[in-house]
């Protein structure tokens, strides 16, 4: 079953609250964008500034420069999974070890330009990769559909491991990502731009996991 997380990405705490508000009454998991305005051109909200409502699951995608930096206060949200760059700066292995200590799972993500070789060496200590297709700090971009091949060769490094994809999904696309092996699907333009964001995440959930047939691996 792929999973629809319905994306958060605000410059204010007023537009923070407004996304949050819009999606909580029927997400079950949302992924939350974070971003220094160095390694991604927009900045966000800082971390004293995020929450999620109760009962929610949280996965915070950090778009930052030098992450480590803030290993304790992302530690103190408690979220469910913490996703940083493969192109960020610091020790992934480090900050794998204290987030499993805390409970907290850890994640990768790649940019486009990014090869799965680069983290096939730490495959082990992670528990999600983000195949990235987007446009950093902002909703929109394409979906990149050549980059399944990430998902492929991933999934045979690993099969256990959980596959995001963020960028441009949408009622075109998200049946055909889930057949391929994506395991999490983060939209945020599709439904927060949405007149009825509910309908719409609906339509992804309907079409990611009731679809009539599956590719061949």
């Amino acid at each position: 079953m792929a999973v629809i997380c319905p994306t958060v990405l605000a410059g204010n705490q007023h537009d923070y609250r407004e996304q949050v508000e819009r999606i909580a009454h029927f997400a079950v998991r949302i992924h939350i964008d974070l971003a220094d305005g160095l390694f991604a051109p927009s900045k966000t909200i800082p971390l004293n500034h995020v929450w999620w409502p109760s009962g929610v699951k949280a996965d915070l995608h950090v778009m930052y420069k030098e992450p480590f930096r803030h290993t304790k206060a992302l530690l103190k949200l408690k979220p469910e999974l913490i996703i940083v760059h493969a192109e960020a700066l610091g020790n992934f292995v480090d900050f794998a070890v204290k987030a499993h200590d805390a409970g907290i799972k850890v994640g990768v993500a790649l940019k486009p330009e990014t090869q799965v070789g680069t983290i096939a060496p730490a495959l082990g200590a992670i528990d999600h990769v983000l195949v990235f297709s987007g446009d950093l700090g902002h909703f929109g971009g394409q979906a990149d559909t050549h980059l399944l091949t990430k998902v492929l060769r991933l999934k045979r490094l690993r099969k256990d491991l959980e596959i995001g994809w963020d960028g441009g999904i949408n009622n075109q696309n998200a049946a055909i990502l889930a057949a391929s092996g994506v395991d999490v699907l983060n939209a945020g333009g599709y439904i927060q731009h949405a007149e009825n964001p509910e309908q719409a995440y609906d339509t992804l959930d309907d079409l990611a996991n009731k679809q009539n047939f599956k590719l061949r691996r």
